[in-house]
């Protein structure tokens, strides 16, 4: 009778504990929404909840190892003054199976649910993948369009606007984005308006064609989860879709030489008024240099050989 009580108290303890672990690894995996930049992209939905995933797994795994491990030192540890080796336990085919099995499943696991997300961005976003206009007549290959995947937003949505449906993810909003040493340069077609900073209407496809005039940048802004490499001698067609109105940070995501660190530029996401209403105020203005950090701390430098940068783009919006 005593040893069934016992058996029993274990299963209890062992189910009790699997509980907790479980409930604290979930809880972990929601608070990791509130340590990234907000939500500011529909792409950026299915980046924070493949996030979210792999950090409850390993709140998961590194919880269950330590208490393991805790558990094993408390209760499992030799007496005071026993210096015997334990018994001589070798050879369990059950056990090798296990955490042979475990390992593979959870990497297989992760593989299937990331891919999952890969498919649904389209590597720019729940519709298409990145076009390379390839020179020499060379054609590049379409990934058939995906259906819209459902988002879902956590945290604080106050100021998020409501997620485009699939009839939005068109193409609305074409902007060529020049990257060189060391300044961003955005050209917006419609009215033949140049900026050093972006502008984005929210709710609306954007369709960014990439172009760089010297060495390997990449864009990147963190708030949309996105980066994209950006090379020399091809044009990249980006496509994403902001949801959320605000100012957000562009950087450069590659070493990109000497004034690497001035390769930012200001994102504003408006609404689709605003953002008429500024591409044309911007287009009444005339050409004059842009502010160039890179170019200014090369005129002060004194004695530095150093590549010179590009001089200060001239645009209609200097920002």
């Amino acid at each position: 009778m005593t040893m069934k009580i016992q058996k029993l108290l274990k299963i209890l303890t062992f189910a009790t504990s699997a509980i907790a672990l479980t409930t604290t690894s979930l809880w972990i995996g929601k608070q990791a929404y509130s340590w990234l930049p907000p939500q500011a992209a529909a792409e950026s939905l299915l980046v924070d909840d493949l996030i979210s995933f792999l950090v409850t797994l390993g709140a998961f795994i590194f919880l269950g190892v330590t208490g393991t491990l805790m558990y094993s030192v408390i209760f499992h540890r030799a007496k005071k003054g026993e210096i015997i080796d334990g018994p001589p336990i070798e050879g369990n085919i059950t056990l090798e199976v296990v955490w042979t099995a475990i390992p593979i499943m959870l990497v297989l696991w992760i593989a299937t649910y990331s891919y999952q997300i890969y498919e649904q961005m389209g590597i720019q976003g729940p519709n298409e993948h990145v076009h390379f206009r390839m020179p020499m007549g060379m054609e590049s290959a379409y990934a058939a369009p995906k259906e819209e995947a459902g988002t879902r937003g956590h945290g604080d949505t106050g100021n998020l606007s409501k997620t485009p449906s699939a009839s939005n993810l068109e193409p609305v909003e074409k902007i060529d984005v020049l990257a060189k040493q060391w300044a961003w340069v955005f050209h917006y077609p419609e009215k033949n308006v140049t900026s050093s900073e972006l502008h984005l209407p929210a709710n609306k496809r954007v369709r960014l064609a990439l172009q760089s005039e010297d060495v390997l940048h990449g864009l990147y802004v963190p708030a949309f989860r996105l980066k994209q490499d950006i090379v020399p001698n091809q044009t990249i067609d980006f496509e994403f879709t902001p949801i959320r109105l605000g100012k957000y940070q562009l950087t450069d995501s590659q070493y990109s030489g000497t004034y690497f660190a001035t390769m930012q530029a200001d994102v504003v996401v408006e609404s689709p008024e605003d953002y008429h209403q500024w591409l044309t105020k911007a287009a009444t203005r005339k050409l004059t240099p842009a502010k160039n950090q890179a170019a200014s701390e090369y005129a002060q430098a004194d004695g530095w050989t150093t590549v010179a940068p590009a001089e200060p783009p001239l645009v209609n919006y200097p920002g």
